[in-house]
């Protein structure tokens, strides 16, 4: 789904996941160092990601109240907008796929979840000689 959504909107991976991170916080807006530590990348690549994002009017840099030599990115409410659209749009197509299937097929589809879950959740931790001497 968010390969989809990448697509749909036309952005990286890592464009999408600091978009979700920004509209994640209460004023949508976060430090450039924040984002470098939730993504696990340089610097150099959350500028030029923060750029691309600038350029099509997903974010805008704002200076920090407070000091206002540092920047803050906050995503626009186009950004948010076309998040909740797309991710929308995509949850209504599976909406439709559920409700539209058999209450046998359904019951199915529950089965087969709930086996899967079963078989995950029997899987016994991997023990290392680190969890061993811990």
């Amino acid at each position: 789904m968010r390969r989809r959504t990448r697509d749909s909107m036309a952005m990286g991976e890592n464009e999408l996941l600091a978009l979700r991170y920004l509209l994640r916080q209460p004023d949508h807006s976060a430090r450039p160092a924040e984002l470098v530590k939730y993504l696990g990348v340089t610097s150099a690549s959350i500028t030029t990601m923060l750029d691309r994002l600038e350029k099509t009017g997903r974010i805008e840099r704002l200076a920090n109240p407070t000091d206002r030599r540092s920047i803050f990115v906050r995503a626009t409410p186009h950004a948010n907008e076309e998040v909740r659209e797309t991710l929308g749009r995509m949850h209504g197509l599976m909406y439709d796929v559920a409700v539209g299937m058999s209450p046998e097929a359904q019951e199915h589809v529950v089965e087969f979840l709930r086996q899967m879950s079963d078989a995950v959740d029997g899987v016994d931790p991997v023990v290392t000689e680190e969890t061993v001497d811990a």
